[in-house]
């Protein structure tokens, strides 16, 4: 049995091997204070119109503090067991959602959802908890305890071992992951400006609000059934040739595979070849768009390329006529709020939503009177969303990387003092 060496300047602990300099406590060590939330009675209505924020476990979003729904008065406070927990305390959800935490923003008063935590800074700087808190959320989820409302025991909580930096190391290691998490927040933000700028963008090119140059004459409205030919497989086509596999040839694209626009292949099932030889009708070419007709009704995409997907259940093929109609204007106005509300006022309610292939003929789509401006409106929008795609991507890989920073800095592999 080959025992690991120690590197220098580090020993071995309870919660694993950590720097020479660093502490192992309790939880409870480090504490002055736990504060238990409650919630004021619904009954009485002159509870609920102060102007004192109280949340639940509900209005913690991506470890922050949402938008306040509701305000309680001072009188809430004194006749129930609401606490308020004062700004730049940890706000800990110690049931029905275990893991959610946040430092108070303000001072807040809480629901039963919720422990206040209020530390030491001598000993624990509140924001280094809060990361390692987050890193660690699933040990905090696996302390869960309860039947009909599971939750983390105030003994279970107290207990837990924390790794202790000094105080510097502690402040550094916080500062670095929350300049991070600006970077993350800043990105977000500038994704979600330019998404509203496209829908912006769609609404006024996709309705012919505003024209681009050189390009004049009246739009039409017409049926989708008008110019393209809308299909799909009948159930015994999937029965008798389809052979599912995450190993064959070609592409089956189901509807999950589907979403705003575009096609998501992270969770494919394919098809052998020769299976899929058999069943010719299947077979999508570049240009065909696929639109799911059941549960998730209306996501639509282009095809990128022949001789690699075919239709699974439950998605139609639109194959356009290509002398009149760009596929990729179609794509973009399918996708717009239009475009969807088109789809979706013709579902037929059963036992789930769905779309007969006569429903989706019957969709009305806006056309330019010209496939040179379709193709013009196409290719602006589609720029947009290659920009959008790039941040998207960018901000992924941000996130990447504070996820590798907190398992350097919080476990002390790196140092930064």
């Amino acid at each position: 049995m080959t025992i690991s060496k120690i590197p220098d300047g580090y020993k071995q602990t309870e919660i694993g091997v950590i720097p020479e300099d660093w502490e192992v406590k309790r939880l409870q060590e480090t504490v002055k204070k736990f504060l238990n939330g409650g919630t004021p009675s619904t009954q009485k209505v002159e509870y609920w119109c102060g102007h004192i924020p109280w949340i639940t476990g509900a209005d913690i979003v991506k470890q922050q503090v949402s938008d306040i729904r509701r305000f309680i008065t001072l009188g809430a406070i004194k006749n129930s067991s609401t606490n308020i927990v004062e700004k730049g305390n940890l706000l800990l959800v110690s049931r029905t959602g275990v893991g959610k935490l946040a430092i108070a923003p303000f001072d807040i008063a809480i629901s039963q959802d919720f422990t206040g935590i209020y530390l030491k800074n001598e000993i624990l700087l509140t924001k280094y908890i809060y990361y390692y808190l987050d890193f660690n959320s699933c040990e905090l989820q696996s302390q869960n305890q309860g039947t009909s409302i599971q939750g983390i025991t105030r003994d279970r909580l107290s207990i837990m071992l924390i790794p202790i930096p000094p105080i510097p190391e502690q402040s550094a290691i916080a500062a670095a992951l929350s300049d991070t998490d600006s970077l993350i927040t800043s990105l977000e933000q500038l994704i979600a400006k330019k998404r509203a700028i496209k829908q912006g963008a769609m609404e006024e090119l996709l309705t012919g609000k505003r024209r681009l140059p050189g390009f004049c004459g009246e739009w039409e409205v017409k049926k989708l059934g008008e110019v393209s030919f809308v299909t799909k497989l009948a159930g015994f086509e999937y029965t008798m040739y389809f052979d599912y596999s995450k190993s064959g040839d070609v592409v089956a694209i189901r509807a999950l595979n589907i979403k705003n626009g575009k096609l998501k292949l992270n969770d494919i099932h394919t098809i052998p070849k020769e299976t899929s030889n058999l069943l010719k009708r299947s077979k999508l070419f570049k240009g065909d768009l696929v639109l799911s007709y059941v549960g998730t009704l209306g996501q639509v995409a282009v095809i990128p390329e022949d001789d690699k997907y075919h239709l699974a259940p439950n998605v139609a093929k639109v194959s356009v006529n290509r002398n009149k109609v760009d596929s990729f204007y179609l794509n973009q106005f399918l996708n717009s709020e239009r475009g969807q509300c088109e789809i979706l006022k013709l579902a037929a309610s059963t036992t789930q939503a769905a779309l007969s292939m006569q429903n989706l003929r019957e969709v009305l789509i806006l056309l330019p009177n010209t496939k040179a401006e379709q193709t013009a409106i196409a290719q602006i929008l589609s720029d947009m969303d290659t920009e959008i795609e790039a941040l998207e991507q960018k901000l992924e890989k941000y996130k990447k990387i504070k996820q590798g920073m907190m398992e350097e800095l919080l476990t002390g592999r790196t140092r930064l003092i």
